[in-house]
């Protein structure tokens, strides 16, 4: 079983980038937290993060056959992006859609998400944890399937 990470923009300066809502976890240390949980599955995860709509898009087609899952936190694309949106919808494979801040106790523009009709499920607000329950249930699911 392989799963696909996808962090959208700025997802790459998780520790610094405002602590006081996003935590001090680096984004290196979310990606080391779930490749070892994945090898305790004997499962991996294959991890990109890009500023750039385009190089989503692209890893998406390029990798989603060979993916079980995927988890995704677009970052701003959420609201926006309905070319990720387009991407992800001609997968097979379940996605789930992270956020570590509650985006619905934020910004009025936040709660609105491209991406979660098209979504298998959410984790919204529970921290850089969200990452390890999506991973969690597609390795649940997967195995079961």
């Amino acid at each position: 079983m392989r799963i696909l990470v996808l962090n959208g923009p700025n997802l790459n300066m998780l520790g610094t980038r405002e602590p006081h809502i996003y935590g001090a976890t680096t984004l290196a240390d979310i990606e080391q937290a779930l490749t070892a949980r994945a090898a305790r599955a004997n499962a991996s995860v294959h991890c990109v993060q890009s500023n750039h709509e385009g190089v989503l898009i692209d890893t998406i087609q390029q990798e989603h056959a060979a993916s079980s899952g995927i988890i995704i936190n677009p970052g701003a694309f959420t609201h926006y992006s309905y070319a990720i949106r387009d991407a992800l919808s001609a997968v097979a494979c379940p996605i789930i859609e992270v956020h570590i801040s509650n985006v619905y106790k934020r910004e009025p523009f936040r709660h609105h998400s491209v991406i979660a009709p098209i979504a298998t499920g959410q984790m919204a607000g529970l921290g850089w944890q969200g990452y390890l329950m999506a991973l969690e249930w597609l390795l649940l699911t997967q195995t079961a399937a």
